[in-house]
């Protein structure tokens, strides 16, 4: 089944969608190519007014917006309504700055002068994963809108309903036709809209296998991408670490979005000094979540985004402990209706384990006990991964001397913000190339135009 809504709480299906038909396609597409020759014409402040309005939007249907990813995905609902005020922020963030983002940039040449415009590519065609319905949508709408490109948008299979609201609100908005288009396709579709003409760049978040995929087929094309992939980020605690502050970002760290999160801190580095400590707090502490309805507020651990999310991570599990590793708690589904896992610890991960290398998308965690900083950073670093990490010390110029040393596309010292408008996000090696948000997120699919004037004669 292509698209369907199964509430992971339950197993209950709540509503089935069809894909579109080859002409339907073609026609969405034909309507992003056409609205785009009059979209990129229109002034920052026109362009504006719109990406505006359907931030208000976000804002005041909260709890409406929220409710439907809870069911579809299983977010908390606390979170989700969290994600819903981000995205919207998002979109607002851009609607105020683009303009001084994208404008010219002038050059002073020994000779003459000349300045860099940035101007749009077109129809960009974003791949959008489950695991943040909103804030993945958000953060290219945000940023390519408003840079003058138009989007063609395939979100997850099992978020349909999300991803029909957040089109409604740019309808609402005011969108011209062809503005913001949720595309409900196969993967083979999928490949004939990257290799569409009339489509001029593609982003994808997703997994390193969509990744290769749709970046060898962009890149074919000749088309820009930006790939945003998978982590396995490392969370280092250092021997001078405050373990009461190192342990609420430990759990926070692991288990926001019910550990479904490509930043989560999935490799816990932990010097000696401080490991059974640090273990002993850890595991209290995440035994302490509770199962439940996840659109209960008082409810501390949400299900997995599917069933078929959970049986891969209890392979994964499975296979981590026939090849030597030790589970120091958890490991089982949790023995109720829908979709949940118990928190999980793995220790004894050699490098020879498939787990060493393994991405754990769900409530499991990895834990390394270490000599010192050296081979923490060592440790860190040994990944195929390089997505975001976190370094825990009281001396912040230690903090930093280590970040600077971790292999990653992001470091955060004390904390795990993983995510802010202002700030690029992105990672290295196996977790992709690109940024997304801050200045550089609205770089990504503009034309780099640089103008001269000189004053001279062809040479003879």
């Amino acid at each position: 089944m292509g698209y369907q809504s199964v509430n992971p709480a339950d197993g209950k299906v709540l509503k089935t969608f069809k894909d579109l038909t080859d002409k339907e396609l073609e026609s969405k597409i034909a309507a992003a190519a056409t609205c785009y020759e009059s979209w990129r014409r229109k002034t920052y402040a026109e362009r504006g007014k719109i990406v505006s309005k359907a931030a208000a939007l976000m804002h005041a249907k909260v709890d409406e917006l929220a409710h439907i990813m809870t069911l579809e995905m299983g977010k908390r609902i606390n979170e989700a309504r969290g994600e819903v005020e981000f995205s919207s922020s998002i979109l607002a963030y851009y609607a105020k700055n683009a303009e001084r983002f994208l404008a010219n940039v002038e050059l002073h040449p020994s000779l003459g002068d000349g300045h860099m415009e940035s101007s749009p590519l077109g129809v960009v065609f974003c791949v959008e994963p489950w695991n943040f319905p909103y804030y993945q949508l958000a953060r290219v709408a945000g940023p390519h809108l408003m840079a003058g490109n138009v989007l063609l948008v395939k979100h997850a299979g099992i978020v349909p309903q999300c991803a029909i609201a957040f089109e409604k609100l740019w309808i609402e908005a005011g969108a011209p036709v062809g503005l913001y288009t949720n595309l409900m396709i196969s993967h083979d579709q999928s490949d004939r809209v990257v290799d569409d003409p009339r489509v001029k760049g593609v982003a994808l978040t997703g997994s390193v296998a969509a990744g290769q995929s749709i970046a060898a087929r962009a890149g074919k094309n000749l088309k820009p991408s930006s790939m945003e992939l998978g982590g396995s980020d490392a969370f280092i605690v250092l021997d001078d670490a405050d373990l009461e502050h190192t342990i609420k970002w430990a759990v926070w760290g692991r288990m926001y979005n019910t550990g479904q999160t490509c930043c989560a801190a999935k490799r816990f580095i932990v010097v000696d000094k401080l490991a059974d400590k640090f273990l002993e707090k850890f595991r209290t502490a995440l035994s302490n979540l509770k199962p439940g309805d996840p659109l209960d507020e008082k409810t501390t651990l949400g299900p997995l985004s599917s069933e078929s999310a959970l049986v891969d991570l209890l392979k994964q599990v499975d296979t981590a402990v026939s090849h030597g590793a030790k589970v120091l708690m958890g490991g089982k589904r949790v023995d109720r209706a829908g979709s949940f896992m118990q928190p999980t610890i793995l220790t004894d991960v050699m490098p020879e384990n498939p787990a060493f290398r393994d991405e754990f998308f769900g409530p499991v965690a990895m834990f390394f006990r270490v000599k010192d900083e050296d081979a923490a950073i060592a440790l860190a670093n040994d990944s195929d991964f390089g997505l975001g990490g976190s370094v825990f010390t009281r001396d912040l110029a230690r903090g930093k001397r280590v970040a600077s040393r971790v292999e990653t596309g992001m470091m955060f010292i004390n904390n795990i913000s993983w995510s802010d408008a202002e700030l690029p996000f992105g990672g290295i090696k196996d977790s992709g190339y690109g940024r997304e948000l801050g200045d550089m997120g609205i770089q990504q699919f503009v034309n780099k135009k640089l103008v001269r004037y000189v004053a001279a004669e062809a040479p003879v």
